[in-house]
């Protein structure tokens, strides 16, 4: 195990590190932050709807849309017929088609689209289009998919050592089966693209997205022109949750082939509804698992086939159930391990990116496992998770990385033990559970070990911009796109540190590929740590230069020049920071520069299933406390106590929002929020009326969090860690909470709980441990 570095440097610093507020959220309390749809539209602006195709599966046998162009109002309806390029908005497979050409994958895929002088206008029309469509039985389930054989991609598995051999010889054996439920992104601003057509065949799209140079190249590949005549711009987005990695595309290249076709600005803005149907979701998994372990509840061989619905298309289902595979071991050492996976193919819309990436599934499913160890031992669920940490000597993944911050797992973990009063309460909650009958307490901690950087190597990697302008403001742009998350404010402070100037002198800027061109979406929790590099490279080769140019004027070496406060200090004299930008000026000293940084140390070879797909690991945990009505379902989070590594935190304050949000979200997906299909392939769950988000009550009253004192032992953007997925699955300790509490009914049985644990599952469970269990 490597040694720590030292817990924190002693640099002093005016921004980095400091608690400062998001750059934008005075205007999101006034409402004055622009998005997209506030964006004043051009003279003559156009309005698309979708024409959706209205059952799941089948063959589209004649397409009628004469009543729509006829409508007073309509300017065009674009079909397949209309796409100069090719029919493609897929991130990489090629199946992801614009419109569709002949079969038909899910019910609502577009079909063809109505380009309208208003959005009302064009919504009406688009119901008067009529197709003849021959129909087939479709795929929903995971169940419907095996039985037809049906994949997106082939199946994949790797692993240590002989697991069925290791399960079969152990004391103890156990298997079962998990079901883990997908989930809704719900951003609060829908997808939305505008795009206005300029000489030449340019296009200029406005794109609520999480990876804007994939919507230049998509858009490009679809109008058959080069990327180099599309430019897209994001200045911010209301919300992304990995919703707007992938998925945004098809809006923004709708909205460009009508900008096209018309000549006239067009825009494209899904109502929720139609949202809910025509985006993917979080993938939901099928988790059958096997697993051997001694009399001390430690693992000595685990077994785990990972079957995700995909949903019609391959999307980014390959990155993500890769994420879930390299996740199935969480904190946990195990001798003989394999994890498989499945990709299945289902007749609903495709599956995509969503906060953690599949990590969430993978991550849940072992948790689930410990505690069906624990009931099975007698011995807290606590003990048996310790019992089997990664450790010195036993700290290499199932897929050959090195776990190197042991310490770090089992210290975080212990003092959140202590600082949590775990097991205090967990006294408590036994007496209360023998007096109480009905209302049943449960309490739970869980860690979390979660891998930072893309799976795909080339990913991690990233671009700045950055000009300092003859007055001593900057210009500062990056590849990096914000959605809430506070990535802006991050960078800004990293560039504001470099040249010790104030924050006010930064201007942030909206991303765009006309500045900063081939970049990562903004996605797998890297948006600081290679964004704020690649920032810090670049304002740090300009400060270089000035640096050389001052000690070339003043006659002081290089070493004895420091920029801070707003001045720059050569020797014993000192000078504005815009003076010595003046003199650069004037000297044709070249005060802009792109930064380019990539992750070092990565390395994945698929095939082999062996490699270093991460730069490092971030850590936290959770204790949570529940109390729930056996007889209704019925429950609350009472209290949680969270102890979350960021490193050393660039922001404090957006680390601590992030972890909040994180965990809130988590708890949603894990408790309330349920996507229901039914047989024909039909979302039911398709709006806030029948699909149930976390909202202020469920924040627990007790809810307490801190940052646990570490420093990254990578170099990193000033030592910190990644914060945008790992605390989501912090929620497992509700998960694992509630099924402690209804353990309370009969400490002998296991707990049929499926995620999410929503009332009708809790109470399903509660009635399977009492013997008489529900139709």
């Amino acid at each position: 195990m490597n040694a720590p570095t030292k817990p924190f440097d002693t640099e002093a610093l005016r921004y980095v590190r400091q608690p400062l507020p998001h750059d934008s959220g005075p205007k999101h309390v006034q409402g004055v932050a622009q998005y997209i749809d506030d964006i004043r539209e051009p003279e003559g602006t156009l309005h698309i709807a979708i024409g959706q195709a209205p059952r799941a599966r089948g063959r589209l046998i004649s397409l009628d849309v004469s009543a729509v162009r006829s409508t007073p109002g309509v300017v065009a309806v674009l079909t397949i017929a209309d796409i100069p390029g090719k029919n493609d908005v897929s991130p990489a497979f090629g199946d992801d088609p614009l419109f569709v050409d002949s079969e038909i994958s899910f019910l609502g895929q577009a079909v063809f689209a109505v380009v309208a002088t208003s959005r009302d206008i064009a919504r009406r029309a688009v119901k008067k289009a009529v197709m003849e469509i021959e129909s087939e039985v479709p795929s929903v389930t995971i169940e419907d998919a095996l039985e037809r054989g049906e994949t997106v991609l082939p199946d994949y598995a790797y692993g240590r050592g002989d697991a069925d051999a290791a399960v079969a010889g152990a004391p103890h054996r156990l298997e079962g089966r998990f079901r883990v439920g997908g989930q809704e992104h719900f951003y609060l601003e829908g997808q939305v693209a505008m795009a206005i057509p300029g000489e030449d065949g340019d296009i200029h799209v406005y794109s609520s997205t999480q990876h804007p140079t994939e919507v230049q190249h998509v858009v490009a590949r679809v109008l058959d022109i080069p990327d180099s005549y599309v430019t897209c711009e994001t200045r911010r987005m209301g919300g992304g949750f990995g919703g707007k990695e992938s998925q945004a595309t098809q809006w923004a290249v709708t909205a460009s082939l009508a900008a096209r076709v018309t000549g006239r600005p067009c825009k494209i803005r899904l109502d929720r509804d139609d949202d809910f149907i025509l985006t993917g979701k979080r993938h939901d998994f099928r988790c059958d698992w096997r697993v051997g372990f001694d009399d001390e509840g430690r693992i000595q061989g685990y077994g785990v086939d990972l079957l995700a619905r995909c949903g019609c298309s391959v999307d980014l289902s390959a990155g993500v159930v890769d994420r879930a595979m390299f996740h199935a071991d969480n904190a946990y050492w195990m001798p003989a391990v394999r994890v498989a996976s499945k990709r299945l193919k289902t007749n609903t819309v495709s599956n995509t990116a969503f906060r953690g990436f599949g990590g969430p599934q993978g991550m849940l499913a072992i948790e689930h496992v410990m505690d069906q160890i624990a009931w099975a031992t007698g011995r807290d669920p606590l003990d048996v998770r310790y019992a089997n940490f990664y450790r010195p000597g036993e700290n290499l993944t199932p897929y050959g990385m090195e776990v190197e911050e042991t310490d770090t797992l089992h210290n975080l973990v212990r003092t959140l033990e202590e600082t949590s009063s775990y097991r205090e309460r967990r006294k408590e909650i036994a007496a209360f559970n023998a007096s109480s009958q009905i209302m049943k307490r449960g309490i739970a901690l869980t860690p979390v070990k979660f891998g930072i950087s893309f799976t795909l190597t080339h990913m991690n990697q990233a671009g700045a911009l950055v000009h300092v302008y003859q007055d001593g403001s900057v210009h500062l742009n990056h590849g990096g796109t914000e959605m809430g998350q506070g990535l802006y404010i991050k960078v800004a402070q990293v560039v504001a540190e470099e040249f010790g100037i104030a924050l006010e002198r930064v201007r942030i800027t909206a991303t765009t590929t006309a500045k900063v061109p081939n970049t990562s979406p903004t996605a797998a929790s890297s948006g600081s740590d290679l964004n704020g590099m690649a920032a810090k490279i670049a304002a740090g080769a300009i400060k270089k230069r000035m640096i050389v140019h001052a000690a070339e004027v003043y006659g002081v070496p290089e070493d004895q020049i420091e920029f801070r406060d707003d001045r720059v200090f050569v020797g014993n004299e000192s000078i504005p920071f815009d003076a010595l930008v003046k003199q650069c000026v004037l000297a044709r000293v070249p005060l802009s520069e792109a930064g380019h940084y990539k992750t070092p140390k990565i390395t994945w070879d698929r095939e082999k299933g062996t490699g270093r797909p991460f730069f490092y690991f971030a850590y936290g945990a959770a204790c949570s406390e529940v109390i729930v009505d056996t007889l209704t379902g019925e429950n609350r989070l009472l209290r949680t106590d969270i102890l979350h590594d960021v490193g050393r935190s660039i922001n404090p304050a957006i680390d601590v929002g992030q972890i909040e949000g994180g965990f809130v979200q988590g708890m949603g997906w894990l408790t309330t929020e349920e996507l229901v299909f039914g047989r024909e392939g039909h979302l039911l769950t398709h709006a806030p009326s029948t699909y149930k988000i976390p909202v202020a009550s469920d924040v627990p009253a007790d809810f307490r969090v801190s940052l646990y004192p570490n420093t990254n032992r990578e170099e990193t953007i000033y030592r910190s860690k990644a914060v945008g997925e790992p605390p989501l699955m912090l929620a497992n300790s509700v998960f694992c909470a509630l099924a402690d509490a209804i353990h309370s009914l009969d400490p002998v049985k296991p707990v049929p709980l499926n995620a999410p644990a929503t009332p009708e599952a809790i109470l399903r469970a509660c009635e399977a441990l009492r013997g008489r269990p529900m139709g």
